[in-house]
């Protein structure tokens, strides 16, 4: 078994450089499949994820392969058919964006029901009654489900809830179909804004990205582009808040600053010290050996981002004081917990909302990370903690990040991966304990 092992380590310091936004590099490899010609992206992350949606690009005679100079070189223009295993659909949630980029194109899609992390209330009804109102069909079957269509047609679509996947998929889907179609109430998030930018240099009429109400004007083809994909904010964050974690000074390299509007004011709000580049492509935390509870809600973009409560659980578990983090927008999203709690953290779960008596000192113990905030959440505390850390799940962290044991190595962290057979039982026991 493979666990990720962590020793207190204080003091981190040093520039990371940002990769390519995960979040947003799912979404972009779908869209380029509605070329007509070859897409080249840049920046896309060396993650576990992309391994996989290769696998499913390659079943359905779309090239895709990552070039010697980094690159990911796309050629969709032989894609015939959309049946994508079921088992390699429920391995990361956002297969479901081969719908919107494939059903116009091939008229029918075959896949199974979104996977990755699993946080209880992540439906995809929102999906389905918008691509119902543009004329596509669905039968649900055990393992998976289709969706077929004769002509995909432009709807006027109001979502129930701001739902950053939906918007994204039905944006796909609309822009090959025929005639004008109207998202309300749509995320702005800037994995939005990037997908649209990108279907935009493909020859897509998109406005309205990154606002409430996006418009779409179908078009009947779409031509190749070389894009670069946006850096990932959240990753960003969860690096600015290792230094609050272990008493450091990191600097973020190649970032947007004003994706991180809310996770920069709520740090400095705990008493980190936040400095901007000159250039704007660079954040600077630096720990003033003082932080203070708080209070956080997540939102969605432009609050508080949902995937950086986790992490930021770790930190406030060395704030003095208590802290209290409600998570509106999966309030089930509170796996990490009771690992936190077999290191020693007084965390109370209530109805979507942790309340964190900080100041409490975190013990090294055998936990297990469930997702990949999770994971880093665990291993910021590990970092932290007196005595060794072990973090099974390790698969989940390497979804989200790439290189993430030599990037803490380069800011001085003692951390490690564990290949070995021994102690299999013990890790075993620890990765089926779940929350109450």
């Amino acid at each position: 078994m493979k666990w990720l092992q962590v020793e207190r380590s204080t003091s981190l310091s040093g520039n990371v450089k940002i990769p390519g936004s995960k979040n947003s590099s799912l979404a972009l490899l779908a869209a380029s499949c509605l070329s007509d010609e070859p897409v080249r992206l840049a920046g896309i992350p060396e993650i576990a994820d992309f391994g996989v949606i290769c696998k499913i690009a390659e079943e359905m005679d779309i090239r895709m392969l990552r070039e010697s100079s980094g690159d990911v070189f796309i050629d969709p223009s032989h894609v015939r058919q959309a049946s994508i295993d079921p088992l390699k659909a429920s391995m990361f949630r956002t297969a479901y964006y081969f719908v919107g980029a494939l059903l116009a194109k091939c008229g029918k899609v075959t896949l199974g029901y979104p996977g990755g992390d699993d946080f209880v209330s992540r439906p995809i009804d929102q999906h389905i009654k918008a691509l119902k109102a543009m004329g596509a069909d669905f039968h649900f079957h055990q393992d998976y489900y289709e969706v077929a269509v004769k002509e995909l047609r432009g709807a006027d679509i109001y979502f129930d809830m701001i739902t950053s996947g939906a918007t994204i998929n039905i944006m796909l889907a609309a822009v090959r179909a025929k005639g004008t179609t109207v998202l309300r109430n749509a995320a702005q998030d800037p994995e939005v804004v990037d997908t649209a930018n990108l279907l935009n240099q493909m020859g897509a009429k998109i406005s309205g990205a990154g606002t409430d109400t996006i418009r779409i004007e179908g078009v009947r083809h779409l031509r190749g582009c070389s894009y670069t994909v946006i850096p990932d904010r959240l990753i960003a964050g969860a690096f600015l808040i290792a230094a609050g974690v272990t008493g450091g000074t990191i600097t973020v390299e190649d970032v947007i600053p004003e994706h991180l509007g809310a996770c920069i004011a709520k740090l400095n709000e705990i008493g980190l010290q936040i400095e901007l580049s000159a250039n704007n492509q660079s954040i600077t935390a630096f720990s003033t050996g003082k932080l203070k509870a708080t209070r956080v809600r997540t939102a969605m973009y432009p609050g508080f981002a949902t995937d950086l409560q986790q992490p930021l659980t770790a930190l406030l578990t060395q704030a003095p004081g208590k802290s209290i983090i409600s998570d509106r927008v999966y309030p089930k999203r509170f796996n990490h917990v009771l690992q936190l709690r077999r290191m020693g953290a007084d965390i109370d779960l209530r109805s979507g909302t942790a309340f964190i008596k900080g100041g409490v000192p975190l013990h090294g113990n055998l936990v297990h990370a469930t997702d990949i905030r999770a994971g880093i959440c665990l291993l910021l505390a590990g970092l932290a903690a007196e005595g060794v850390t072990k973090i099974t799940g390790v698969q989940h962290i390497e979804r989200g990040y790439e290189n993430i044991v030599a990037t803490f190595r380069s800011l001085g962290a003692k951390i490690e991966i564990i290949d070995s057979n021994e102690g299999n039982m013990e890790m075993l026991h620890a990765s089926s304990v779940t929350p109450s």
